[in-house]
């Protein structure tokens, strides 16, 4: 997949100073923001990939309604103004514009948009890991393309005051004198979504309350939807207990929306490309009907890897309550089960990764996490990339 991000972004030129847009990038184009707008989209779309849509189309869809309102407490959409949305969902759609994602026009003053890259859209749909990778890829092309890359390497490489000021100032005068913006305030709002997401994938210090940081940029600081993000003080009508409560409730919430859009994807590629069929053999045959996504480590014990596609497998009904979980006991896996399930998985994410002309929905490192938690081990840690045999080999052993 990344080499299908390289190749999009190498055909256009981002270059700031030709384009003159200071919104290539902006404050909601957080990884988990524009994951979930990306899903969004998806959904409203369904088998119409060619249908054209405007910002409202999508935030008053009953899907986005449902999740969005839930996971990030936005209120309804059809009983607030427009701006509790507007910026939410058109700055993600604008990045989608600018990288050639989707196709961006104008009707009168409204932007129209339509799906020019599918794939490149569900990578980012998927989990918010890929759309963080996105966004670096994306912003060193960007830097790369307006001669910055070389200011924010020095950055990164001295990692002090006085290099921190420099970048800080050079990327605020690059702003003002190539783009609309003409205020130091707002390029500084920026910056922060530029050189945190570098600082976090290169493990450096970055950004916070407008200095360097005191030390390197952690996942939980690029996120629009903290843990805590909004509720860093308990309110005072509420006691203790009650405010541990509803920030459980929060979190479970977004854990059960990060599942079922896996499940989706499991069930939307496994419809597409394996015409329905289980992952499992029976009789030498592969049954149709796969509508059960089964957690082949249970998402109760292993949450942690309960979002995770690579612990999906697509069975029929009578394997998910027959053979996954005896007498329809959901409590209960079948061992002996669990292992033909994941020697399954293991040859249906190397098809997948393997095969040309394909959707690439699992990741060889995410299945190695996978593997690595639901059997309690490190030693897959040490498998070569893409060694599906001795990966084989060491669930074999486990059995």
């Amino acid at each position: 997949m990344e080499e299908e991000i390289t190749r999009l972004l190498e055909s256009n030129n981002y270059d700031i100073r030709i384009s003159g847009d200071a919104r290539w990038l902006d404050q909601k184009c957080t990884m988990d923001v524009i994951s979930i707008v990306a899903d969004c989209i998806l959904e409203y779309l369904g088998e119409d990939k060619e249908k054209k849509f405007k910002v409202k189309d999508i935030w008053f869809n009953q899907y986005t309604i449902d999740n969005v309102q839930s996971i990030f407490r936005k209120p309804n959409p059809q009983k607030k103004a427009k701006n509790e949305y507007d910026k939410w969902f058109s700055q993600p759609m604008k990045l989608f514009g600018y990288t050639k994602i989707l196709i961006e026009t104008k009707e009168g003053r409204e932007n129209v948009y339509q799906l020019s890259n599918e794939n490149v859209l569900r990578y980012i749909a998927q989990r918010e890991n890929n759309a963080h990778k996105f966004l670096c890829y994306y912003i060193e092309k960007v830097l790369e393309d307006s001669n910055l890359k070389e200011d924010f390497e020095e950055f990164f490489s001295k990692q002090d005051k006085n290099a921190y000021k420099k970048l800080k100032e050079t990327f605020a005068e690059f702003t003002i004198d190539n783009t609309e913006v003409n205020g130091k305030l707002e390029c500084n709002r920026i910056f922060t979504k530029v050189v945190n997401p570098l600082a976090f994938e290169k493990n450096k210090k970055g950004t916070k309350g407008g200095r360097l940081s005191k030390h390197i940029i952690t996942r939980d600081m690029l996120m629009y939807n903290r843990p805590n993000w909004r509720d860093n003080r308990k309110p005072k009508n509420m006691t203790r207990a009650e405010f541990e409560v509803e920030m459980k409730q929060k979190l479970a919430v977004l854990s059960e929306y990060r599942i079922q859009k896996a499940k989706n994807q499991l069930r939307s590629y496994n419809e597409v490309y394996r015409d329905g069929q289980s992952e499992i053999k029976e009789n030498n045959n592969y049954q149709k009907g796969a509508i059960n996504m089964h957690h082949i480590f249970p998402k109760s014990d292993f949450k942690s890897i309960s979002d995770y596609v690579e612990n999906l497998i697509a069975l029929t009904p009578n394997q998910h309550y027959i053979l996954a979980h005896p007498n329809g006991n959901t409590q209960y896996i079948d061992r002996n089960f669990q292992h033909v399930c994941l020697i399954n998985k293991v040859n249906s994410i190397k098809e997948n990764l393997l095969k040309e002309d394909t959707n690439k929905i699992y990741s060889f490192q995410c299945m190695i996490k996978v593997l690595n938690i639901g059997l309690n081990t490190n030693e897959f840690d040490e498998v070569q990339d893409m060694d599906f045999d001795r990966v084989i080999e060491i669930i074999n052993a486990k059995y």
